[in-house]
């Protein structure tokens, strides 16, 4: 690197300079010019303060910043020993920058946890706006007199803008004094495993500021003899009035003007050496978290065949980027990542936290110049290498799975998971060093293109149960407007062939045209990248996306949200860039279109859905598969306590799916309790691996025979299969009625035309049977005058059988309703577009599809198929 270009650090120590530089010229014109305001209604800075004092604060407060600035740019020199990341501020996204800039100014990361988020607050909102209103008062001392503007009734209110700010500052600062060392039950846990002395030292550094802020204002009042205007001063007036008759006011004074110059300037000293630094480093690490990458890819690495790198993943500092080293500054120490940890939460060496404070641990230590930790350590821990494994251990790295809460939660935008993943890239490429377990499933994803290490053959075994499912050849062209990427579950899983045949059969429900690979399909590489074997899902990868180009796809619909994220997210970095849709989603688009039909489908039950990770924090989905259980009639969807973006993880992203979990709890069983705890009778699933974990989850809680765990689309497919046999039942309960009425309508017509035309003699009343029903046939002769026009009966012309057009035309069917329409007296498409708009309400109530004819326009489409059959004609 050129020494003599300008670097990042020459510019925080060059602002440093120039702030200092200003600070001794406001010093210089003010005794120089020596400007007064001359208003009543005012406040002169310097009053009763002796100029040698004045002289000092001149001095020291310039000398500090530029110190503070050194301690800054120490800082950031050690952030410039990471690797090159794009973060650079575009036309494109400085509105999405600026957007984050605000979000974190105005604590709205913070506030999504009330407490702390109003206490932080209050603490940085009145600290702000009290340095803002020292600002103005020195900005208002260098004016010229005319030009003065800190009289009157705007000094009034800056006065009283001031003492309200100080009080919310206080109160905030006292909160969280209690809220770090107040009683047990007051203080979080995330909060009290990691409090240090430098958070008592920083707490009470902010303590003295705010009061003896207001000191000096109560015995400068008070020394100025009580003035009425100095009433806007809503704390330090009526305080002022109890020290009236005080002896030494004006030395009282002085002593607290002192002590709050004291107090600053050890803000000074802790900001730049302390966890204080994240009031200056969090808005800016907010300001830069877009990225040029998707929120669920990994960082891209080189083709490993073709590189000259000698070294994979992050082991040392410089391994990191300089973003990546940004974050270990920016860090708040909140433990907001710890809370939500599902390793951390089940007692497994993980902790996220850690991981970025040890990064930053190691990072400072091994500076040049070395600079103080992210936050204090034990004097035992000490750094001795440029190597992270110095503070992080195995253990912690293969914790974790790959969850994404850390990164979700982090108010401050932290990419926590980056860094673990690029470890394990270092122990898994450079070191060997992984768990026994990831070796069988490396080999046979290396061999066998899938980790359950099964024969590509029966890729496609599932597909022979269907009619009009292609499996293609890995050469073939597609002529479908979808490949249904089935993935290695969907495949070889027992449990989850269940969810292909269900996604498969609801496609085929709403005419979807779609093709699989079948053996042409290898693993996307998912469990290989997670888990650092950057090589095999590289291989894996460039394999599948050069089957996939040659066969010329465009839309690919996915059921694990592991290979979405992949396909979507991952492989356009290898030149494979297709148009990447979940079941779930796909599944919402056909129910709003109409081509899935869920008019009557019903599941009477409560369900729970369980967020998968890869789908919602790596990808944002998390309504679509909430819609679609939605639809169903008479469900009950209920939320577990953890859901949404704070959703608790399966246990097994992040390839944990093929490592033994023998420390602590199950994640599986603990997120299996949870949905238990909602008392649902079904737990729906969007993901193969969630559907595995909660499964078993369920079953060793013993609750297997009362709850029902599943995949979105077996739900849907059963209260959809439920509905068709119930309106198949119904219709041959119909059928078999009109055949039952129909012989003995016969029998009757018979038996009365076997009656001779006389008039009957009736037999005497006790010898005539009352259950006789040919008595109830036999009619009395007719009349003399109306014989002739009896015995000519006028014949009767028979209807001819009409044929049923192919209502599946229509938009807004299915084949049930299909087969009702005639049923309803709606034979052909004339029938249909002669209804008008009564009638379509009426067809509407008796099918029970309120709205679908007027919202689909059934009249209108069968008068343009009839049009349409006629210029056939």
């Amino acid at each position: 690197m050129d020494s003599k270009r300008l670097r990042p650090f020459h510019i925080v120590l060059g602002l440093g300079l120039g702030f200092a530089a200003f600070t001794v010229a406001s010093g210089i014109a003010s005794a120089i010019t020596e400007f007064k305001n001359p208003a009543e209604i005012t406040r002169h800075p310097w009053e009763n303060i002796p100029n040698g004092w004045k002289a000092a604060f001149y001095t020291v407060i310039p000398i500090f910043l530029v110190w503070a600035s050194w301690e800054f740019a120490k800082r950031v020199k050690n952030w410039e020993r990471g690797g090159p990341d794009n973060r650079r501020t575009t036309v494109a996204n400085v509105k999405t920058r600026l957007e984050d800039l605000r979000r974190g100014v105005y604590m709205r990361t913070l506030l999504r946890e009330p407490g702390a988020g109003v206490m932080h607050t209050m603490i940085y909102v009145g600290f702000i706006v009290l340095l803002g209103v020292t600002t103005t008062l020195e900005i208002d001392e260098q004016l010229p007199d005319g030009a003065k503007f800190l009289h009157g009734r705007v000094y009034q209110v800056y006065s009283a803008v001031g003492d309200v700010a100080g009080a919310v500052f206080l109160v905030g600062v006292v909160w969280a004094i209690v809220r770090r060392y107040g009683p047990r039950r007051l203080r979080p846990y995330r909060i009290r495993i990691k409090s240090r002395p430098e958070h008592a030292v920083i707490l009470g550094t902010f303590l003295a500021i705010g009061i003896t802020g207001f000191g000096a204002e109560v015995f400068r009042i008070a020394h100025q003899g009580v003035p009425a205007f100095e009433k806007w001063s809503v704390i330090g007036y009526p305080l002022a009035t109890q020290m009236r008759g005080l002896e030494g006011l004006d030395h009282w004074h002085q002593f607290w003007w002192a002590g709050h110059v004291v107090t600053f300037v050890a803000f000074l000293v802790l900001l730049p050496i302390t966890m204080l630094r994240h009031m200056v480093t969090s808005p800016l690490n907010m300001y830069l978290r877009d990225k040029d990458r998707p929120k669920g890819a990994m960082k891209p690495m080189p083709n490993l065949m073709e590189t000259d790198l000698e070294t994979f993943g992050a082991a040392t500092v410089e391994d990191f980027t300089w973003k990546q080293l940004l974050d270990t500054d920016a860090c708040t120490m909140c433990g907001r990542c710890t809370s939500v940890c599902p390793a951390h939460a089940t007692g497994k060496p993980l902790d996220p936290r850690e991981i970025v404070l040890k990064t930053g641990e190691v990072m400072a230590a091994t500076g040049d110049p070395a600079t103080t930790p992210p936050l204090g350590t034990v004097p035992e821990i000490t750094v001795e290498a440029n190597s992270v494994f110095e503070r992080i251990t195995g253990e912690e790295v293969w914790a974790c799975t790959s969850c994404k809460a850390c990164d979700e939660i982090c108010p401050v935008n932290i990419e926590i998971l980056d860094k673990i993943l690029d470890m394990r890239r270092y122990l898994s490429l450079m070191e060997s060093d992984f768990p026994s377990e990831l070796g069988q499933a490396y080999r046979s994803m290396e061999n066998s293109g899938n980790p359950w290490g099964m024969s590509q053959g029966d890729r496609g075994a599932w597909a022979t149960e269907f009619e009009g499912i292609t499996v293609l050849d890995g050469g073939d062209p597609l002529s479908s407007e979808y490949l249904y990427w089935v993935g290695c579950a969907g495949s070889f899983d027992d449990k989850n062939r269940k969810v292909t045949r269900a996604v498969a059969k609801l496609l085929q429900r709403a005419g979807v045209s779609f093709s699989i690979l079948g053996p042409a399909e290898n693993c996307t590489g998912d469990p290989a990248r997670r888990s650092g074997n950057e090589y095999i899902f590289q291989m894996l990868a460039m394999q599948n996306i050069e089957t996939l180009n040659e066969m010329g796809v465009k839309k690919i619909v996915t059921q694990c949200p592991h290979c979405f994220n992949t396909l979507a997210n991952e492989y356009p970095q290898l030149g494979g860039h297709y148009e990447v849709v979940h079941h779930t989603q796909f599944l919402e688009a056909l129910i709003e279109d109409g081509r899935l039909d869920m008019t009557g489908a019903r599941l009477d039950e409560r369900v729970v859905y369980h967020d998968s990770c890869y789908l919602g924090r790596h990808n944002d989905v998390y309504l679509a598969p909430r819609r679609v259980v939605g639809s169903l009639g008479g469900v009950e969807v209920v939320e577990a306590q953890r859901n949404g973006t704070k959703g608790m993880c399966c246990g097994a992203g992040g390839a944990r799916m093929w490592m033994e979990e023998t420390i602590g709890k199950q994640v599986n069983v603990e997120r299996s309790q949870e949905l238990l705890a909602t008392g649902a009778d079904r737990i729906a699933t969007a993901c193969p691996f969630c559907y595995i974990m909660i499964d078993d989850g369920i079953k060793a809680e013993g609750a297997d025979d009362d709850v029902v765990v599943g995949d979105i689309s077996m739900h849907l497919l059963e209260a959809l299969e439920n509905r068709d046999a119930a309106l198949e039942q119904a219709r041959q309960s119909e059928l078999l009625t009109i055949r039952t009425k129909a012989p003995v309508a016969a029998t009757a017509v018979a038996v009365a035309a076997t009656i001779p035309d006389v008039v009957a003699t009736p037999a005497p009343e006790p010898e005539v049977p009352q259950a006789e029903p040919v008595s109830e046939a036999a009619e009395p002769a007719p009349a003399p005058e109306t014989e002739a026009a009896a015995a000519e009966p006028e014949p009767e012309v028979a209807e001819p059988a009409r044929t049923p057009d192919d209502f599946t035309r229509i938009k807004g069917t299915d084949p049930a309703l299909a087969r009702a329409l005639p049923e309803h007296g709606i034979v052909t498409y004339e029938d249909l577009a002669a209804l008008d708009d009564a009638a379509a309400r009426d067809l509407e109530a008796a099918l029970e599809i309120p709205g679908r004819i007027s919202k689909w326009k059934w009249p209108a489409q069968a008068a343009a198929l009839i049009a349409e059959r006629d210029e056939t004609d």
